[in-house]
């Protein structure tokens, strides 16, 4: 078996810091907190407000996101053993890159089982904001788009194809200055900072992008991240408009819906 590797950082919304070890297990992929396990499936995400957070009973792990995206792109599904030192998964710089590179890491030294078989079908969802979510039969696609009032951001889209995910992980999260106030009163986003998010003041990113689309490749990787939970990867092409975790998990859920009826 492989040596453990870990991470540690603070939490995006928490604000306090934890340590995440990874290493070889036998079985699927599933998360330990305080000898308390959770599993990366739809049955058991507890919120999906400002983050991906997973739970059962008094047990809640959040911003799992970016990890569960990096598992995602390398196409892991199953031989790991996530345990956390806390409550909340560290945002390091705000993408999933440097969950990537352990797992990268990982792979160099043994390669991880094959993914299960790919989920077939249709499925639509859409919300009160705008967004909608689809999966069409066609070739193997994420395509997300966003739309943002804001000058240095507006219309974005980008279109991903399974060999090129990795290529997105390295996006950062991003938000908004004007929002800041709001969000620390509502008890989110305690951990955020430069080094970790990308912010915009009212006319631009006050920071170098990565990309010039970054934000919407950001939205991509957690497209990716939360479609994990369905427990394997999806055949079709993956529409996203306006896309954002409780969506994502709802589509997620509607086709899992599908496949058992």
């Amino acid at each position: 078996m492989s040596d453990a590797l870990t991470l540690e950082g603070v939490g995006l919304h928490s604000g306090v810091r934890s340590r995440v070890t990874l290493h070889r297990e036998e079985g699927p992929v599933r998360m330990v907190t305080r000898g308390r396990t959770v599993r990366p499936v739809l049955s058991e995400v507890a919120s999906t407000s400002f983050c991906t957070t997973l739970g059962l009973d008094d047990v809640r792990i959040g911003t799992v996101e970016h990890l569960l995206a990096a598992l995602h792109a390398h196409g892991v599904w199953s031989g790991l053993t996530v345990e956390v030192d806390g409550d909340e998964l560290p945002i390091l710089d705000g993408s999933a890159e440097p969950w990537s590179e352990l797992i990268r890491e990982m792979q160099a030294q043994e390669a991880f089982p094959p993914p299960p078989s790919a989920v077939t079908g249709k499925a639509r969802v859409s919300n009160d904001a705008g967004g909608v979510a689809k999966v069409e039969t066609g070739d193997d696609a994420l395509e997300v788009s966003i739309e943002f009032d804001h000058p240095a951001i507006g219309h974005q889209s980008v279109s991903v194809m399974p060999d090129a995910r990795r290529g997105i992980l390295s996006a950062r999260t991003f938000g908004f200055l004007a929002d800041a106030e709001r969000m620390l009163a509502a008890g989110y986003s305690k951990g955020a900072g430069p080094e970790s998010v990308i912010l915009f003041d009212d006319m631009s990113a006050i920071a170098p992008l990565r990309f010039p689309d970054e934000p919407v490749r950001h939205k991509a990787l957690d497209a990716l991240g939360d479609l994990y939970l369905l427990g394997a990867p999806i055949a079709g092409r993956i529409r996203v408009h306006r896309g954002g975790h409780a969506l994502h998990v709802a589509l997620a859920a509607a086709l899992y819906a599908g496949t058992q009826a």
